[in-house]
Parts: C-alpha cells; sequence; structure tokens
C-alpha cells in the first residue's frame, strides 16, 4: 500500500526576532525534506523571507512527481522513471500524470483514441503559420500558435468548468505534436502534413515531420519511433521547475490553459532551462573535431576559462542523472541503427562520452552525461536541426505542464502568485521640474 499527503510535525519552527517569538507548522511529505508553514510570517513578524530563485522555497504540494537529487531519483506519481521508460509508453504516462493511476487495457484504449482524434488543428489555425517568416525559430512559432489556440476553442476555456478543462487538456496533448511538425516543416518550406489516426503519438509527429505528401512513401522505423517515445517519456515532467513554475503562476491568475501553456513554451525557450540539448550541439560544434577535445577539456578544467562544457552535471541531480542511464542506451542504438560511424560532430560526443566516464576530473565532480546530451545526440542522428531540439522537450513536456496546471486550479488553498521583494531603490523623493535639473 501507498501513503500518500502531508502531515503535520509535532515540532514547530520558532523565529525570535527581538523580543518576539513566532511559531510555524512544519509538515512532512511523503518523501523529501520536511517544511516550514510561512504563510503567516508576515502578520506574526512585519517581515518577509527573502529567497531569490524560490530555491528554499516550497511554492505548493504536489503528488505529481517527486525528484531527489542527491540519490538520482525521479518518480512520477511513485513510479521510477527508468521503470516507466522501458515497460510504458508515452500514452500511458501521459495518462498517469494526468490521472494518478495507470489505466487499464478499456481506459488507455479510450484515452489513447480521444487523443488520437484531436490531433488534427483547425484549418483557419494552420494558415496562422503564414504570418510567420520564413526564418522564424521554431520556438516563436510554438509559443505564437499555442496562445493563438484560445481563439480558435471557445468552448474549453472556462477553467472553472472541469469537463472544459478536460478538453483542453487533451486537446493541447493532441494537437502539440502537429503544432511542432508544422513549425518545422514551415521553416524548411515544405507542405505540411496532416496526422494519421493508425499511428502511434511517436511515429505520427516523425511521420508529421518527416513525410513529404506524394512524392515518397514515409517507413516506419521501429528502433527510431521508440526512442522518440523514450525521449517525450524521460521530458514529460519534472516536478518545480521553472517552465512549470510559470505555467502555474500563469493558471493561478485563473488564465485560460492554451496561454498557459505558451507561458510555459517561453520559459522553456531559455538557454539554462529547454534549450540546454541545442546548446550542447552548439558546443560539440564548436569543438569540431576529436583532435580538438583535449584542448576543450583543459579548458573546462581550468577555474579561470568562462568555457563550459554542456551536457554534463546537472542542477538538480548531484549523483546522475536517471534518465540519462535509458538515453545511453537509446543513443547507442539509434547510432547502431542508423549505421552511423563518422560524423564528426557524434564523433565528438562518443569521445566526450568515453572521457567523461573514465577521467577522475569529471568522475570526482560527477560531470556524467546527462539527458540533454544523449538526447541532442539522438535527435541529430535522427535528422533534427538543432532548433527542434527545445520544441520536442516543449511537445514533451506539455503533459506534465497540464497535469501541474490542473492540479494547481483543483487545489482549495492555491492562491494567484504574488512574491514579495526587498526594495532597494531610492526612497521617497520630491520631484524637480525640467527646468531646475
Amino acid at each position: 500500500m501507498t501513503t500518500t499527503g502531508k502531515t503535520t510535525s509535532s515540532d514547530v519552527a520558532k523565529l525570535t526576532i527581538g523580543d518576539k517569538t513566532a511559531e510555524f507548522p512544519i509538515y512532512k511529505g511523503v518523501a523529501g525534506e520536511d517544511v516550514i508553514d510561512v504563510r503567516t510570517l508576515y502578520k506574526e513578524t512585519g517581515m518577509f523571507t527573502y529567497d531569490p530563485g524560490f530555491t528554499s522555497t516550497a511554492s505548493c504540494d504536489s503528488d505529481i512527481t517527486y525528484i531527489d537529487g542527491e540519490k538520482g531519483i525521479l518518480l512520477h506519481r511513485g513510479y521510477p522513471i527508468e521503470q516507466l521508460a522501458e515497460k510504458s509508453d508515452f500514452m500511458e504516462v501521459s495518462y498517469l500524470l494526468l490521472h494518478g493511476h495507470l489505466p487499464n487495457a478499456a481506459e488507455k484504449d479510450k484515452f489513447v483514441r480521444d487523443i488520437t482524434y484531436h490531433t488534427m488543428l483547425h484549418e483557419q489555425l494552420n494558415r496562422f503559420f503564414s504570418g510567420f517568416r520564413r526564418d522564424a525559430h521554431p520556438m516563436a512559432i510554438m509559443v505564437g500558435v499555442m496562445g493563438a489556440m484560445s481563439a480558435f476553442y471557445h468552448d474549453s476555456t472556462d477553467v472553472t468548468d472541469p469537463q472544459q478543462r478536460k478538453v483542453a487538456s487533451y486537446r493541447m496533448i493532441a494537437k502539440i505534436p502537429t503544432i511542432a511538425a508544422m513549425a518545422y516543416k514551415y521553416s524548411v518550406g515544405q507542405p505540411f502534413v496532416y496526422p494519421r489516426n493508425d499511428l502511434s503519438y511517436a511515429e505520427n509527429f516523425l511521420y508529421m515531420t518527416f513525410g513529404v505528401p506524394q512524392c515518397e512513401e514515409w517507413v516506419n522505423n521501429p528502433i527510431i519511433a521508440d526512442a522518440m517515445d523514450k525521449i517525450f517519456i524521460l521530458h514529460a515532467d519534472h516536478e518545480q521547475n521553472a517552465s512549470t513554475s510559470t505555467v502555474r503562476l500563469a493558471g493561478s491568475s485563473g488564465a485560460n490553459p492554451f496561454a498557459c501553456i505558451a507561458a510555459g513554451i517561453a520559459c522553456l525557450w531559455g538557454p539554462a532551462h529547454g534549450g540546454a540539448n541545442e546548446a550542447c550541439l552548439n558546443m560539440l560544434q564548436e569543438i569540431g573535431s576529436t583532435e580538438n577535445i583535449q584542448e576543450y577539456i583543459a579548458k573546462a578544467k581550468d577555474p579561470n576559462d568562462p568555457f563550459r562544457l554542456m551536457g554534463f552535471g546537472h542542477r538538480v541531480y548531484k549523483n546522475f542523472d536517471p534518465r540519462a542511464t535509458v538515453m545511453r542506451k537509446t543513443a547507442h542504438d539509434v547510432l547502431a541503427e542508423l549505421g552511423i560511424t563518422n560524423d564528426p560532430l557524434l564523433n565528438v560526443a562518443m569521445e566526450l562520452e568515453k572521457i567523461a566516464l573514465e577521467d577522475e576530473y569529471f568522475i570526482s565532480k560527477k560531470l556524467y552525461p546527462n539527458v540533454d546530451f544523449y538526447s541532442g545526440i539522438i535527435l541529430k542522428a535522427i535528422g533534427f536541426p538543432t532548433e527542434m531540439f527545445t520544441v520536442l522537450f516543449a511537445l514533451a513536456r506539455t503533459v506534465g505542464w497540464i497535469a501541474q496546471w490542473n492540479e494547481m486550479i483543483s487545489d482549495p488553498s492555491q492562491r494567484i502568485g504574488r512574491p514579495r521583494q526587498l526594495y532597494t531603490g531610492n526612497a521617497k523623493r520630491d520631484f524637480i521640474p525640467l527646468e531646475d535639473r
């Protein structure tokens, strides 16, 4: 039997300021650190906490995803990510994130059917793409089109209606691969490829991306489709990261779900977040060839050199990234399947991987290749341009954002987000007329 929920500790946190002591309850979760409830802090003390980046602040309680960075653990609804990636598929994991439990056969069939028959975009929305420049970054298109969906699907924007929230959720999960594929097609000047109902979620995305209508028959490669499905699973949710917190913050105002997910996509675009695998490939291009690797390794080890090896280590995972273990095997399977043995960029990546797993400097600092390193290799091998890497991240993360957004909307204790600040500007001063300045 699993245990869920939070409990109040018998201990309390005491804060003494001058001659006054305030007490705050301590909550215990199922796993992870205890938290101090400071909601009454201002009322009790007239002060706020100061926590740039909110790295020591729990903004919500959630039963969706749990991360233990020290031990390299990632759980979705209690299930280890390694088991989900090896034994499940993205549709099943999506159902799990949304509904809190693994589906039975009938539930999964209905869910897959509901998603499959929502994959087509409104034809007028298709024409929305033509408003972008041909050289627009695909993430710019993703942000714009996702936000524009609220103008086309008025029947699923009332966040107070559970049925409308469900319809909006299914629509976004279904249509985000279509939007992503169209963003790619638009960027390369090829005609859009409409979705097919006989293909799986990952297969359909690959078909819409790489299929060319009336020119040649698209042939599914099960190993590539499986790799794509695993990439989706491994990026589906990652607790209260920057983009997820952005979705929750936008949702706390009552904004429509399409606007909230568009906000998440915009946040994910940043190179410190979703752009990490794109930055990793750009780094490999900078290195250029295996002959230059030692030079760049030396630069990475030099504390006075600003160069950083992208794709190694992780801000959250201090030991190893559990997703990288799955991605490493998948990367090597894809390279073997495609017979890629002499691509300069991928040769650099494989040599870097070898060094990182054997070099004492990397081992001592636990700078292991992370999920961004391996997913970038896989996507490059499949044929995606680096500009599409973050798009694929957004595609996969949409279901996690939606699950977190739904949880936030349903939480009776949730309030509109309103962080406080430590003001360091000018004190009050009188206005000086222009002629006297």
